[in-house]
């Protein structure tokens, strides 16, 4: 959720809607129906009809503050034209706040109102002259009382060409030109936690992996058989090492070289991943596919019942998004993948990345979990404001596996704790309660207390004890000092595309040219400007000439600035040659996957 990598380090992926909604008021009482036409894509406009059956002398509809992202976004100011009908006749409607509008009147209620969208990226919605994509709680009203009501989606005026690819079920009916899709969902909830993409895409599934794994692919730069290939592996292994599979058919649906940097979010029987090329396929892959188990089954109970309409705090995000990291990791080492040498790398980037975050030193991972809803201020993500659950919850993991793996001789890991939660909890229709419970399965697995590690490490903000750790792993940590490029200032690009100037440093070459906040970037280098500026410096040498072209005020000008320098500390991860044999033995437990009890292929 920022420029977005997979790790989600500004501001990343956020928890989807399971699929049944825990503490939902009242029995089913009928179906509520939609109707959304998309007959003009290239006006960015849905159509909604929303039809509430048995409504006894009014109804309140509401549309999502949040979705896909932790971050309170406001879908209503997208929302226009908002009518209300009993029949043909119009019905008192009174809109009682942002997000809420009441409908008098009894029978059957119909809502109608117009909706734009033309953001790209998994944890958007858009409508345009190519496709439309659409995280349904974006464009679709809800009855708060009424959620777990059946669902009835149809799209009537989806383009010729176009198909409609979701989690949900779907029929097709041609009628003349047009083709006419219907989609139905056992609640609202359940809807809302499966997209749907609509277009001209590719789909296939994935040769002999069970049960049923279809890709639908929307882009271009994609090579079929590497996308098998990563797919498959990905998902076999963790398959297999949670003891099999928690849907009956799952779906992924990829963007890919569409715009929106690399990134992917979670959903009960799918994905929806946005990536450059399908070079970044397997690390977003290996992350949200995890989070079938971890997140979306296993759950924590303070996410539950989902509120829509205001943040939904959360001290276990640390466990849910950093750790499903640290599966994503051992993934792709476990599977073949990465070799040891990048899993290595890997891990020593994570921990420079903490490392180099002087609110490392104060902001523990609960409390990274906790202010998650600030990420989408600029400020809040500086290095002195807050460290991510996303990289300290990785590192975490890999150090708690050492851990139960040192004090149980290698016969137990963290696959033991995943594993626990999912028959403790996730099958038992149970959430649990953050850092408590995932503690407590640890200590079962482990046979031993681990109240000190989470008290320090995880509750409050102490310094890892990385070489005492990794050496119980026969890994040991160098340090080397590294100068890399800055460019001196922070910039956002907004919805629409546009690339806003958020910070800039004082007294940085980008600053002594005239660049100040606010400033939009309309050319870089004369040419568009990098979808994300983060990788795009990170492969600049200090000193390199940047010309921007900025527009202040109605007012376009050029400036030109060098990029700036600072020295930082990089961590590696090695071998520890002289490691004794239990050491190597874990080593190569957290490598492939296996324990003296237990061997995952």
């Amino acid at each position: 959720m920022k420029s977005r990598s997979w790790r989600g380090r500004a501001g990343f992926p956020a928890i989807a809607l399971l699929v049944c909604v825990l503490g939902c008021a009242g029995p089913s009482r009928g179906t509520i129906r939609y109707e959304v036409s998309i007959s003009h894509p290239e006006l960015h406009l849905f159509h909604v009809t929303m039809t509430i059956p048995e409504v006894s002398g009014e109804v309140t509809v509401e549309i999502p503050a949040w979705n896909a992202l932790y971050q309170i976004r406001d879908f209503s100011s997208h929302i226009q034209q908002v009518e209300a009908f009993r029949g043909i006749a119009k019905a008192p409607i009174e809109k009682v706040d942002k997000q809420t509008w009441r409908v008098a009147g009894v029978g059957t209620i119909t809502v109608r109102y117009v909706t734009y969208w033309d953001e790209v990226g998994p944890f958007a919605t858009q409508l345009n002259g190519e496709h439309a994509f659409i995280n349904p709680a974006m464009i679709l009203f809800y009855v708060p009382t009424r959620r777990a009501e059946d669902v009835h989606v149809a799209m009537p005026d989806v383009p010729g060409p176009w198909r409609v690819a979701s989690a949900v079920p779907i029929v097709e009916e041609s009628t003349g030109g047009a083709r006419s899709f219907t989609l139905d969902a056992n609640s609202y909830d359940a809807l809302a936690d499966a997209p749907i993409e609509v277009g001209r895409f590719q789909d296939f599934e994935l040769q002999g992996v069970s049960p049923r794994i279809g890709v639908v692919i929307h882009g271009d730069r994609w090579r079929k058989k590497h996308v098998e290939e990563a797919l498959k592996k990905i998902c076999e292994y963790e398959i297999k090492l949670m003891d099999g599979a928690p849907f009956e058919h799952y779906t992924f649906i990829l963007h890919i070289g569409k715009g929106g940097g690399a990134g992917g979010m979670e959903h009960a029987n799918s994905a929806a991943i946005g990536i450059p090329s399908d070079e970044y396929l397997s690390g977003v892959a290996a992350h949200e596919f995890f989070h079938l188990w971890n997140v979306k089954r296993i759950r924590p109970a303070t996410l539950e019942p989902v509120n829509f309409t205001k943040e939904q705090y959360t001290r276990a995000l640390w466990f849910a998004e950093g750790v499903t990291s640290t599966y994503g990791a051992y993934t792709l080492v476990r599977s073949g993948i990465w070799n040891k040498e990048r899993f290595y790398e890997d891990l020593g980037e994570q921990i420079s990345e903490l490392e180099a975050r002087p609110a490392n030193h104060w902001q523990s991972a609960e409390q990274s979990s906790l202010d998650v809803w600030l990420e989408k201020y600029p400020l809040y993500n500086g290095p002195e404001d807050s460290v991510s659950y996303y990289t300290k919850g990785q590192v975490l993991g890999d150090l708690l596996d050492i851990l139960i793996r040192d004090r149980t001789d290698n016969r137990k890991s963290l696959d033991d704790v995943l594993r626990g939660l999912n028959t403790d909890f996730a099958r038992q229709g149970k959430t649990y309660r953050d850092s408590l419970d995932v503690r407590l399965e640890a200590e079962k697995v482990a046979g031993g207390s681990f109240e000190e590690f989470f008290q320090n490490y995880v509750a409050a903000a102490e310094p890892l004890p990385y070489q005492q750790i990794l050496g119980l792993a026969g890994l040991e940590m160098r340090t080397t000092e590294h100068k890399r490029a800055v460019l001196g200032f922070s910039a956002e690009r907004e919805s629409g595309g546009t690339v806003t100037v958020r910070e800039v440093d004082d007294g940085s070459p980008a600053a002594r040219a005239g660049l100040r906040l606010g400033d939009v970037i309309v050319n870089w280098n004369d040419g568009d400007v990098p979808q994300s500026l983060e990788p795009w410096v990170r492969e600049r040498q200090p000193g390199e000439t940047v010309k921007v072209r900025i527009r202040r005020e109605e007012r376009e000008r050029t400036l030109e600035f060098r990029l700036g320098e600072k020295k930082e500390l990089l961590y590696q991860v090695a071998e520890d040659s002289r490691a004794g044999e239990k050491a190597r033995r874990i080593r190569e437990g957290l490598l492939h996957g296996v324990t003296e009890a237990r061997a995952v292929d």
